[in-house]
């Protein structure tokens, strides 16, 4: 088993190499097919070229596809190959999206489609559908954890697409949750070499890292060249690939509500952006940070209300329940207001969790909100891992990968 791991090092790096080699090589090609953007955040708003998230992807897949005659078993191909077609489609589907810009209320369930091999090789092989909730004991929620499963696959592609718009945070966002996923597996790996978990245990977790460790190779190398300042954008390809590989490592082992509390910044920005998602409040198409060419930092983008409101935008008015949890929000720091000479609300700051590091914090440089961020996520995901490894098996009396995901 050791061997595994020494292949996925192996290949972790070779894909770092090839992916380091390709973008430079390939940059212009993007531009040239009109696969590019400008960087808003940047003096004079240079071009850069969009859709490069595509190389590290194929990169990937073609790297998991020659472990499969090296490595995996009879036993495990069916899941393996599950796992490959979930992560071709969503690369596939991403593609689309960054080439035809597809709406949000179409995209939106596209990862649940493309989870489809993995939840039905999930129910022929394993059909295990019960998790242990402290204090109640074993509970099977039958179809239900399918449903479970498949928001899953929705949630973590569309939680990385969300929280973005900074340069390198796409890709730091996912760096910091692999790294919180190899430890995760190192914890159960190094426990089994010491006699403290069981095989089955073992077994799940070499498979995990066998997945995030060639992954981590990529996406470092697509880091080197998309971190502060920019010198390629990523497009949702990169996101929804990332998203998918992450959903289709927790469902495949087991461990899926452990997933969740390392993408508890991605949860909360989603909760804190749904009155702007669902159209409770004005929602622009980028609701990103605004750039001071003056002092080179990134401020604040606001919602505009009422007459204020910017031309082609439908005036929408600030009413008195809105309001009222505008000032609560306000008073905790939540949510950053401005007001006319009169007293009344024009402006309120777009619910996202990067206007809301600046809330926090102050303006800052692009690059080093972008590194907060990316604090935040790895400080929240190690405390959780500690708590995930400490208070749980106090609660359930037990730590195995059957009972306790």
């Amino acid at each position: 088993m050791i061997s595994e791991i020494t292949l996925s090092l192996l290949l972790s790096c070779v894909g770092f190499k090839v992916v380091c080699h390709l973008i430079p090589k390939t940059k212009d090609v993007f531009i040239k097919r009109g696969l590019f953007g400008k960087d808003l955040s940047k003096k004079g708003t240079p071009i850069i070229p969009e859709t490069v998230g595509i190389i590290p992807a194929v990169t990937y897949l073609f790297l998991m596809i020659c472990h499969i005659p090296i490595v995996y078993k009879d036993m495990k191909l069916s899941s393996l190959l599950s796992n490959l077609i979930c992560l071709q489609s969503m690369t596939l589907l991403g593609l689309l999206d960054d080439l035809f810009d597809i709406r949000w209320r179409h995209k939106f369930f596209m990862p649940a489609i493309a989870s489809i091999p993995i939840l039905i090789v999930y129910k022929i092989e394993y059909d295990m559908t019960h998790v242990l909730i402290p204090g109640i004991g074993v509970v099977d929620l039958g179809w239900f954890y399918y449903l479970y499963m498949s928001a899953l696959t929705i949630f973590c592609p569309n939680s990385v697409n969300i929280l973005a718009g900074v340069n390198g945070l796409e890709v730091g966002q996912t760096l910091v949750i692999s790294i919180l996923l190899i430890l995760n597996d190192s914890y159960y790996i190094f426990g089994y070499s010491l006699g403290k978990m069981g095989e089955n245990s073992y077994k799940i977790h070499i498979d995990s890292m066998c997945f995030i460790l060639p992954f981590f190779g990529v996406a470092l190398a697509l880091f080197k060249f998309n971190k502060y300042p920019a010198k390629v954008f990523v497009g949702d390809t990169w996101c929804y690939f990332s998203g998918m590989v992450f959903a289709v490592v927790g469902i495949s082992g087991h461990f899926a509500k452990t997933l969740m509390i390392f993408l508890i910044p991605q949860i909360i920005n989603f909760i804190y952006s749904i009155p702007q998602l669902f159209g409770l409040v004005p929602c622009p198409r980028h609701r990103l940070p605004t750039f001071n060419e003056n002092d080179q930092l990134m401020y604040n983008s606001w919602t505009v209300w009422g007459k204020e409101q910017i031309k082609n935008q439908k005036v929408v008015p600030l009413g008195k329940t809105l309001k009222a949890i505008f000032l609560l929000l306000e008073k905790i720091k939540l949510i950053a207001l401005v007001r006319n000479d009169k007293g009344e609300i024009i402006k309120s700051s777009n619910l996202t969790l990067i206007n809301l590091v600046i809330i926090w914090f102050g303006p800052m440089s692009e690059g080093k909100l972008c590194s907060t961020i990316m604090k935040i996520q790895l400080f929240v995901g190690i405390f959780m891992l500690v708590l995930r490894h400490s208070l749980a098996p106090l609660l359930v009396a037990d730590n195995s990968w059957i009972l306790y995901q």
